[in-house]
């Protein structure tokens, strides 16, 4: 598979993870676990997963491996959570990680990743305070196994982690790279629906905004928009049959290619529902992708390279839009959230006007601010906040 990063002026391609994108796909969970010499694991999931029954099939898939389990992350994982499984992992003897869930689970594990090889606060290794470097090879290797089709992170480099302090910060490092994905859309299969149409969301934001980014990424870009494709055709499919195999097949490859190109970059959506997420951990990150998306869109049609290289114009025709412009592709997507029943904006999430200082000096920070293809002042993330309510 390929992976795209922006590394300054070059843009790296690497090949990293081995993924398994099939029905069934659980099945070969044992023997990854022999390949990578992984026989005292420790699965971090949830308790929807495990009341799912995932869990147990998960299990059943390993065998009579001496697995752990830590069954409470949380639907924004916090650095809490990553203590608490750690000390499993350490006081287990554990000697690899099974992610099984959503990102949720998947950045949880991560972050033990790190936590239980690696000395010191978690805060130490977050890309914004200079950490990635110090995230080295000594990191637990990782098995993802994606139970929803959205945040694509069975494929990704980084993890979105609450800390102690309250700021939901990215980790970054090719060290906490999955070896291995299964990638398995039959655990899809009985996802609620508008869990489908919010992770659904987050991948065509992923495809999207990644497309949108302004460096040199040939792959990303194609990478991207045929997920975008994939993802806009099949979304609601997906949310309004859960049992469509198709549909789900097709949303578990959108999810995992809109990773696989966002190496190359995200924005403004990001920086706003990470910040908003850390702000409120209780909102959802893809419902919040959802909702901001209009807005940027309208706000990154201004930048140079969206305009040169006809990125709207491009976006509009993966979706099948006759027009082209910010305003069709915003109002397309404001129209499919209205269509998969998701929330009109953030003001029936709850989100009030109050809280928007402290949401853009989040923004500010993130780490997706500076990627986006337009740089965006606290005045433009003011203006992109009252847009979305």
């Amino acid at each position: 598979m390929v992976w795209i990063l922006q590394e300054t002026t070059v843009a790296l391609i690497q090949y990293i993870t081995q993924i398994q994108l099939d029905f069934g796909a659980l099945r070969l969970l044992k023997d990854e676990c022999q390949r990578l010499g992984i026989s005292r694991p420790l699965i971090v999931t949830d308790a929807g997963v495990k009341a799912a029954g995932l869990l147990q099939k998960t299990l059943d898939a390993l065998g009579q491996a001496q697995a752990a389990v830590f069954d409470q992350t949380p639907s924004n994982p916090t650095e809490a959570a990553v203590r608490a499984a750690a000390q499993i992992y350490r006081a287990r003897q554990c000697d690899g990680l099974i992610a099984l869930g959503g990102g949720s689970a998947i950045d949880c594990a991560k972050g033990v990743a790190i936590a239980a090889t690696h000395e010191g606060p978690l805060k130490t290794y977050a890309t914004i305070e200079g950490g990635s470097p110090k995230i080295t090879e000594r990191v637990a290797p990782l098995i993802a196994i994606p139970t929803t089709a959205g945040t694509g992170s069975e494929v990704a480099r980084g993890a979105i982690l609450i800390l102690d302090d309250g700021r939901k910060l990215g980790f970054h490092s090719w060290h906490i790279v999955p070896k291995v994905a299964l990638c398995d859309p039959e655990l899809t299969l009985g996802l609620p629906p508008l869990l489908t149409a919010a992770t659904g969301m987050d991948a065509i934001a992923h495809c999207m905004e990644t497309f949108m980014a302004a460096p040199f990424n040939p792959p990303a870009d194609g990478i991207a928009l045929d997920g975008l494709q994939r993802a806009w055709a099949h979304i609601e499919k997906a949310t309004r049959d859960g049992q469509d195999r198709e549909a789900r097949l097709n949303m578990m490859s959108a999810s995992m290619q809109g990773a696989m190109a966002f190496q190359k970059g995200l924005g403004c959506v990001h920086s706003l529902s990470h910040s908003l997420g850390g702000v409120n951990p209780r909102l959802h990150h893809g419902t919040l992708n959802a909702m901001f998306l209009p807005a940027v869109l309208r706000f990154n049609a201004q930048a140079e390279s969206v305009h040169k290289d006809q990125r709207m114009a491009r976006m509009a025709q993966a979706i099948g839009l006759s027009g082209g412009s910010a305003a069709d592709l915003a109002e397309a997507v404001r129209d499919m959230n209205a269509r998969l029943g998701l929330p009109s904006g953030l003001g029936a999430l709850g989100v009030q006007a109050a809280a928007f200082e402290r949401i853009i000096d989040g923004a500010l920070a993130d780490h997706c601010h500076k990627t986006n293809p337009r740089l965006a002042s606290r005045d433009d993330y003011h203006a992109l906040l009252e847009a979305s309510m």
